[in-house]
């Protein structure tokens, strides 16, 4: 059995590093595994692999996608490339998707990938499989009434561009050959009441990681706070309630240092040096707002450190509250300071709780044993 796992990056982003990493566990389980990216393809058809990316970007432009930032939160899917003529492609059993925006993958694309025949498995990462261009909702429910009127679009011509889309998703999902695989159980709850899950097979296995990269150092722990995200200026990421936590900490006489990955020091990039960074602080915190299965968490765990994080998304199936860690109330920043309080104050009873906790669900052993009874 082969398998062609499929992902618009290879490292960069969470949804690339966690296909990256399930690459990795199906190899070492037996599987014929091989990976797929954009930048494979990177003079198709005499044309640099970035075309597809940019005008894809240029289509949120003209419909005036409220701000620059917005620009990355949205996907129309309309401009792409053709991998099923790939050598590939063709000498895979099955065909496995993970995170393909971004000019990757169009809907005529996915459109031939879903009719070849071959079995078709989808792993979401985010919400952009079920809604007409978002990757995630938030508040907006557009996606109730099929992404018509989309409150994102502002010029009028475009107004209906995430309906389309929409009705994209629908048509080729009808085929009903697709296994959708959601990271977490929340992104499960919330696919199964899209009107696009319906009739779906929607499963949920979570994200690898290799626990023997990732682990505790023998040396005791700094009292440094920790928080990592790859842009720190996306309001997403929720840091400047950690930023309130910390004040109100020191208000009370805590002495808490806080290491913001990306804004105190560079983003890291090797692993092993991260691992180290994770296993040396005294917690890790991570204040987002919307997030599905973050691997910044399962990373921190698994190197024995506590982490503490709001009650939204998948974060508290990952972090059990005063167990392994601290789940605090959505957006409450007193209640984020009481977290970062109470995990300093456990460390090591918690830390060892987290590194179990890990090894019992997010190993490569057991997450790809689940794959391999869905590619059969």
């Amino acid at each position: 059995m082969k398998v062609l796992l499929l992902s618009t990056y290879e490292k960069t982003g969470g949804a690339a590093i966690a296909a990256s990493r399930l690459l990795q566990a199906l190899r070492k389980s037996g599987v014929d595994a091989t990976m797929m990216c954009r930048k494979n393809l990177s003079w198709w058809r005499g044309k640099p692999q970035s075309w597809s990316s940019i005008a894809e970007r240029m289509m949120l432009i003209a419909g005036n996608i409220s701000t620059f930032g917005n620009l990355w939160t949205m996907d129309y899917a309309q401009c792409g490339q053709d991998i099923t003529k790939t050598k590939e492609f063709q000498e895979a059993d099955v065909i496995h998707l993970h995170w393909v925006n971004q000019g990757f993958l169009a809907f005529k694309e996915l459109e031939k990938i879903v009719y070849s025949g071959k079995r078709i498995v989808w792993t979401m990462h985010d919400e952009w499989c079920f809604t007409g261009g978002c990757h995630y909702t938030g508040d907006c429910r557009h996606y109730q009434m099929g992404c018509e009127c989309c409150p994102c679009v502002r010029v009028s011509a475009f107004c209906n561009a995430a309906h389309r889309a929409w009705e994209n998703k629908q048509r080729i999902y009808n085929k009903r050959n697709i296994t959708f695989v959601a990271c977490s159980l929340w992104l499960k709850r919330i696919s199964d009441k899209k009107a696009l899950a319906d009739g779906q097979r929607i499963l949920t296995i979570p994200n690898p990681i290799d626990t023997d990269i990732y682990k505790p150092l023998a040396t005791p722990p700094t009292n440094k706070v920790l928080f990592v995200a790859q842009r720190v200026d996306d309001e997403r990421k929720g840091l400047k309630y950690l930023d309130q936590a910390v004040k109100i900490l020191r208000k009370r006489g805590e002495k808490v240092e806080v290491v913001a990955l990306g804004r105190d020091i560079p983003y890291i990039s090797d692993e092993k040096e991260m691992a180290e960074l994770y296993a040396k602080s005294a917690c890790f915190v991570t204040p987002s707002l919307q997030d599905n299965l973050p691997n910044t968490i399962m990373e921190a765990m698994a190197c024995g450190t506590p982490c503490v994080g709001f009650n939204v998304g998948g974060i508290p199936e990952m972090i059990d509250h005063c167990l392994n860690g601290y789940v605090a109330r959505y957006k409450d920043a007193t209640d984020l300071a009481d977290g970062i309080s109470y995990v300093m104050a456990n460390r090591k009873m918690l830390g060892r709780a987290a590194r179990e906790k890990v090894l019992a669900t997010y190993s490569e052993d057991f997450v790809a044993k689940r794959y391999i009874k869905v590619y059969l």
